[in-house]
C-alpha cells in the first residue's frame, strides 16, 4: 500500500479525531483508513494508536512519529508546488472555506467563470459558519465575514455583506408594517442562532438605532430563516443575497430601505507564508474581480 496515502489517512486521523471524520476530509470510507493506518503500523512494527470502541489516543510512538509524518508530506506538498510552478497550465486542487448562506447563494453560481479560465483546477469547498483555522485544517483560502484579527493572515477586502430587513405580505397584513426600526419592538422575528442575541443596528444620517425585536424563532440555518419569513412567521433581518429573489417578486416586502443596516466587512484569506502556486493565484484573481469593492 502506498505509504504516501497511509500518512495522510494517518495524520488527518489524529487532526479530524476520528477515523470517520478523516475518511470524510479525505473522500474514503471508514474501513479504507483503518486498513491505510493499519498496513502503516505493520510496516513500522508497531502501534500508533490506543483504539477503544468509543475513543482513540496516539501512543507514545505515534506522537512523535504523527509529527515526522507531517513534515514529509509538507516536503512532499511543497516539491509538487514548485514543479507546478514551472508548469503554465494551471492545475491542482484548492481547498476553499466560506460561510453556508454565501457560499451557496453568491459563491457557487459565480463558479462558471473560474471554470472556464481554469477548468484543471480541482475546487474542494466547505461550506460553514464558524472561522475555520486554515492551517491546522488544510484549506488554502478563506471567505470571511466580520473582523479579522490574525495577523498570520493576508486580508483582501471584498463587498461588504449587505443585510435587509423584510418579511412576507401576510405577516404584515396580520401584524402591520412598520415604519421605524423603533416600532419592531411590538413585532416578531426569527433570528440566526449564530446572532440571535445580537441587536439590529441602523443608521439615517446622524440619527442611530439599535433594536432588538423579540425572537419567537431562532434557527442556525439561513435558508430556514428565509422559509419561516416567506411562510409568514415573523420579520427577518438577512443577507441581500439570500432575500433579493423574494423581494423582487414579491413574496417578501422590504422594510426601511431608507435606513444603512450593520452591513459586514468581508474578506478573502490566505496564510502569509502561503506559496503562491499558479492556481492560488487564478483563484485570487477570480474572486477579487467577482466579489470586490464595489
Amino acid at each position: 500500500m502506498d505509504i504516501v496515502r497511509c500518512m495522510r489517512a494517518f495524520v488527518a486521523t489524529v487532526r479530524a479525531g476520528s477515523m470517520s471524520a478523516a475518511a470524510a476530509e479525505l473522500g474514503q470510507s471508514p474501513a479504507m483508513v483503518g486498513q491505510q493506518i493499519a498496513a502503516l503500523e505493520e510496516r513500522l512494527g508497531t502501534r500508533l494508536l490506543n483504539r477503544t470502541t468509543r475513543r482513540q489516543s496516539l501512543t507514545d510512538f505515534g506522537a512523535s512519529y504523527v509529527e515526522q509524518c507531517r513534515d514529509i508530506l509538507e516536503r512532499i506538498a511543497l516539491a509538487q508546488e514548485a514543479a507546478e510552478l514551472q508548469q503554465t497550465r494551471v492545475q491542482g486542487r484548492l481547498r476553499i472555506t466560506a460561510p453556508t448562506t454565501f457560499g451557496a447563494e453568491a459563491l457557487m453560481p459565480a463558479l462558471g467563470g473560474y471554470r472556464l479560465t481554469a477548468p484543471d483546477v480541482e475546487l474542494d469547498i466547505t461550506l460553514s459558519d464558524r472561522n475555520v483555522d486554515l492551517v491546522e485544517e488544510g484549506f488554502d483560502l478563506a471567505f470571511r465575514i466580520g473582523a479579522i484579527e490574525d495577523s498570520a493572515m493576508i486580508a483582501r477586502p471584498l463587498a461588504p455583506y449587505r443585510m435587509a430587513v423584510c418579511a412576507a405580505p401576510d405577516y404584515l397584513a396580520r401584524r402591520g408594517t412598520p415604519v421605524h426600526p423603533d416600532d419592531l419592538e411590538g413585532h416578531e422575528a426569527i433570528a440566526f442562532t449564530p446572532s440571535a442575541r445580537s441587536p439590529w443596528t441602523f443608521a439615517r444620517g446622524d440619527d442611530e438605532r439599535a433594536v432588538t425585536p423579540p425572537r419567537m424563532i431562532t434557527v442556525n440555518s439561513g435558508q430556514a430563516v428565509r422559509a419561516a419569513a416567506r411562510a409568514g412567521l415573523g420579520i427577518i433581518m438577512q443577507p441581500e443575497i439570500l432575500v433579493r429573489r423574494d423581494m423582487e417578486t414579491g413574496c417578501l416586502v422590504r422594510l426601511f430601505p431608507e435606513w444603512r443596516l450593520g452591513d459586514r466587512p468581508m474578506w478573502l484569506l490566505y496564510h502569509r507564508d502561503r506559496r503562491m502556486t499558479p492556481r492560488l493565484r487564478s483563484f485570487i484573481s477570480f474572486a477579487t474581480a467577482a466579489f470586490g469593492v464595489a
